[in-house]
This record gives C-alpha cells, sequence and structure tokens, in this order.
C-alpha cells in the first residue's frame, strides 16, 4: 500500500474527465489567468471539495486513505494532513492539550508559533534556557536537571514543548531521557520536529521523537521533503491525547479551502519516505561528501556537519556567514540562513540516479569565497544570558496591552519590551513582550542590525528604537 499514492492518483483521474468549473476558485481552472503558462498549468489542478475528492476536514475517501498511510508509515494513533505549515499544527497541539492558565514549559529558543500559541491560549509560559553546542555555535535541547528543577519547583505543569532538531540539524541529546521523565510526572511532551520530517527515513538518519514516545509530533514536510510549501504533518503518538480535541482545532486553526496541491505534495511527500531505501541514501552520501571534499578545496572554507545529514553549514576564514550569504547570492546560490559564524544549506535528500548540480554548485561557492570587502566578521558574538529557567513578569498579552514608548537601544537596556523581536529565519525571537531588555540583548541586536539581518517584528529596529512598556 505505501507504493500508492491515493491523492494524487484521483486529482489525475479527475483532471482526465476534463472537467468543467462552475465552482470556486475563480480563475476556472487556469482559463482566466494571465500568469506565465509555466505557472498557469498547475491551476489546472487546484480544485475544491468536488464529488470524489474527498475533504479534509471529514474525509472519507482519497484523502482519508493519503492519511491512513501516513499513519501507518509512522505507525502512529493517527497522523494529519496540514496546509497551513507546521505553526498551524504546533497550534493546535497545544490548544488541545492546554487551558487558559495552565502553566507549560517551553524551551526559550522555541519557533514563535509556539509562543503565539501559548500566548493566544492564556497559557502561563515557563521558559528553560537551552544548551550551547560549541560545534555548530548554536543553541540545542535542554539540560535533563534543569527540566526536573523545574518541574519540582512549580509542581503543576501540565504540557512541555520542546524543539528536535532545531534549525541547523542537531537533534536535541536528551530527548528520549526527557519524554520519559515527563511521563513519569504524567507531563504530556509536545515535540516541534519541523526540521526533522525526513528523520527516521532510513538508518544513518537520526530518529523521530515519535521513537522516543512523544505525545504529539509536528514536523513540516516541505522543509526536508519533496512537498509543496506549507504542507507538514501532526502525528499523535500516545492516548494522553485527545484525538477529537486535535481534529476539532485543526478544523478550527486550518483554511476551510484547503490546497489540493498541497495535500498532493503531501501524499507524494510520504510516498517519498516510505520508497527511500538504503541504496538511495548510500546514493546520497557519496554525493554529499563529495560536494563538501569539493568546498574543502578552498583553504578559507571549513564545512560543518550535524546530526542530521541534510545540514551543512560553511564558515569562512574572514568573512562572516551573512557576507558569504551575500556573496553566494551574487552567483545565484541561495543558502537557508546566515548567522555571524555560518551560512547554512539544507542538501537535496536525493534518490538514487537523481543528478543535482553539485559541482556547479561548490565552483560558484569557490567564486564567492574570493570575494573580498567588509565582511562585519567577529569570532566572539555576543552571547545572551539568560537565567536557567524563568517566568516572564508580564505576559505577551499585558506587555502588548500596557502603555508603551519608543526608546533607543540604549535606553531600553533595564527596561520591560513591550514587541517582540524575532530575526527571520531562523523565526526564534530574540526578545519577547513582557521579558527584560539586557545588555547582551542589545549587544546581539546591535550586531544583527549592522550585518544586515531581516526581521519579522519590531517596528523601528531599522532606526536602533524599540518599544518598551513605560514605566510607572
Amino acid at each position: 500500500m505505501q507504493n500508492s499514492r491515493p491523492l494524487v492518483s484521483k486529482l489525475i483521474q479527475f483532471h482526465g474527465k476534463q472537467p468543467y468549473s462552475l465552482h470556486v476558485p475563480g480563475h476556472k481552472n487556469g482559463h482566466l489567468s494571465h500568469l506565465p503558462n509555466e505557472i498557469k498549468a498547475a491551476l489546472s489542478f487546484d480544485y475544491t471539495e468536488l464529488e470524489g475528492l474527498d475533504d479534509l476536514h471529514a474525509p472519507t475517501d482519497s484523502i482519508k486513505l493519503a492519511e491512513d498511510l501516513l499513519t501507518s508509515l509512522h505507525n502512529t494513533y493517527k497522523s494529519y494532513f496540514l496546509v497551513n505549515g507546521s505553526t498551524v499544527g504546533n497550534l493546535a497541539m497545544i490548544y488541545a492539550t492546554c487551558e487558559p492558565n495552565d502553566y507549560v514549559i517551553i524551551q526559550r529558543n522555541c519557533h514563535k508559533s509556539i509562543f503565539n500559541a501559548i500566548t493566544l491560549r492564556g497559557a502561563k509560559p515557563i521558559y528553560l534556557t537551552s544548551e550551547w553546542d560549541s560545534h555548530t555555535k548554536t543553541t540545542v535541547g535542554v539540560c535533563p536537571n534543569l527540566l526536573k528543577q523545574t518541574v519540582e519547583k512549580y509542581n503543576n505543569i501540565k504540557v512541555v514543548v520542546l524543539t528536535s532538531p532545531n534549525y541547523y540539524g542537531v537533534e536535541a541529546k536528551h530527548l528520549q531521557e526527557l519524554i520519559a521523565y515527563c511521563h513519569t510526572k504524567n507531563i504530556i511532551v509536545l515535540i516541534d520536529e519541523a526540521h526533522g520530517a525526513h528523520f527516521g527515513t532510513i538508518e544513518g538518519i537520526p530518529p523521530s521523537a515519535l521513537t522516543y514516545g512523544a505525545d504529539v509530533v509536528v514536523q513540516s514536510a516541505h522543509k526536508t521533503l519533496p512537498a509543496m510549501t506549507m504542507g507538514a504533518f501532526l502525528h499523535v503518538n500516545s492516548k494522553r491525547i485527545n484525538i477529537e480535541k486535535i481534529k476539532l482545532f485543526l478544523t478550527m486553526l486550518q483554511s476551510s479551502s484547503p490546497s489540493y496541491l498541497i495535500m498532493a505534495s503531501l501524499d507524494d511527500a510520504r510516498y517519498y519516505k516510505a520508497t527511500y531505501h538504503k541504496h538511495d541514501f548510500t546514493y546520497f552520501m557519496e554525493q554529499r561528501d563529495a560536494f563538501i571534499r569539493s568546498l574543502e578545496k578552498n583553504n578559507r572554507l571549513t564545512v560543518i556537519t550535524t546530526d542530521d545529514p541534510l545540514k551543512i553549514m560553511i564558515r569562512h576564514q574572514r568573512m562572516s556567514g551573512f557576507a558569504l550569504q551575500t556573496a553566494m547570492a551574487r552567483y545565484h546560490i541561495y543558502s537557508e540562513l546566515a548567522d555571524n559564524y555560518q551560512v547554512l544549506l539544507v542538501l537535496p535528500l536525493l534518490k538514487e540516479g537523481v543528478n543535482y548540480p553539485f559541482t556547479r554548485i561548490a565552483e560558484a561557492i569557490q567564486q564567492a569565497a574570493e570575494i573580498t570587502g567588509k565582511s562585519y566578521y567577529q569570532h566572539d558574538a555576543p552571547v545572551i544570558v539568560k537565567p536557567a529557567s524563568s517566568e516572564p513578569k508580564y505576559s505577551v498579552t499585558e506587555a502588548l496591552a500596557a502603555p508603551s514608548s519608543y526608546v533607543s537601544f540604549n535606553e531600553a537596556i533595564g527596561r520591560i519590551a513591550a514587541e517582540t523581536v524575532t530575526p527571520y529565519p531562523p523565526g526564534i525571537p530574540l526578545l519577547l513582550a513582557g521579558e527584560l531588555i539586557t545588555e547582551e540583548v542589545i549587544a546581539s541586536l546591535k550586531q544583527l542590525c549592522q550585518q544586515g539581518a531581516y526581521f519579522q517584528s519590531g517596528k523601528r529596529i531599522d532606526e536602533n528604537i524599540l518599544c518598551v512598556m513605560r514605566e510607572g
């Protein structure tokens, strides 16, 4: 059965009937579209809930079969297609397991969608500072002792939300222990596994948190599997979870007009993962290793590998990651993200015989590495020192509703933030509304601004100005 793609097959069958559209969407199978033909062609498959095409919110036919195959592949109680990204999965799993005023432990370096879900639900977050991984120079999972101390301190924790792997492909080192401990305390564990949709595919790729017994796991299929942007999976993995609540909140939070193109790509992504074999992975690793060797021929470049074989980081002897990313873009090579130290590349999970232009890419990166100019490189970026565990003085809702004013970065030190500041990517808030603004935060913020980082929030960041709660 894993060799079939029921939703893809149904779409092709329906398309073959050359149907006439007297229904939404308004482009009428692409007939009214003025998009270029290369894009327009996809619109002929952009259907809605027509006879035989099933309904994501009440599946009984091809979508049900496709989700059943997803459930079987991952050996879960129930797995779902998501058409609004891992964001909606994170929202749904938190809404389904938390009530207003419940205490919830979350990693401080989690994705903004987790913070947004906690805020919207009215739960009370307890932040845990993540450990520092010196190899990748990123924050990773949390220390087991810190989690245990925090659980004992509050004694009424209902849910723990963890992230694994991180954006750079580092798996949380103590994840199995953390999950097992929480379950001894009857605490539900939710995992944002957005960057690990391919985890557990085959030996050589880290296992999924599902293997360790996490109660709910959300994965962005579009990040590392061949699914369209916004395509994701939600897996219910234990009887601790009320599946009816999950279904309810997915229906409430997701679009009532889900994209059949996205859903078909999720069906295909599941099929791709299910039919990925050892010989495919051997081929991929050969291609990957040859690519890394080509890059390292340039003595200015160092390649950093991590737990996830799809993620590699490139460091330049004289350029910051931001500067190298800009130089690479001049040669039409686009990385996933950059930080002070490195650029992050996300490699394709190739099957045997599939060609990817690694030789051309390596040559272009070599050329980019020779570009000289202002690089803003600093070997030691500011390290933000936060309490090991903390409950914010003000909730995000309280901070956003409070009287506020704009002050310079330096004047903001010691004040309470009235806005959230999120560099993107990776989408992890540097500063949350309601948090104390420290010297370390301002130092990091200044450096990011100097290096040209992009922010999704912070209205006047480009002016070196922050919004703070008014004193008194």
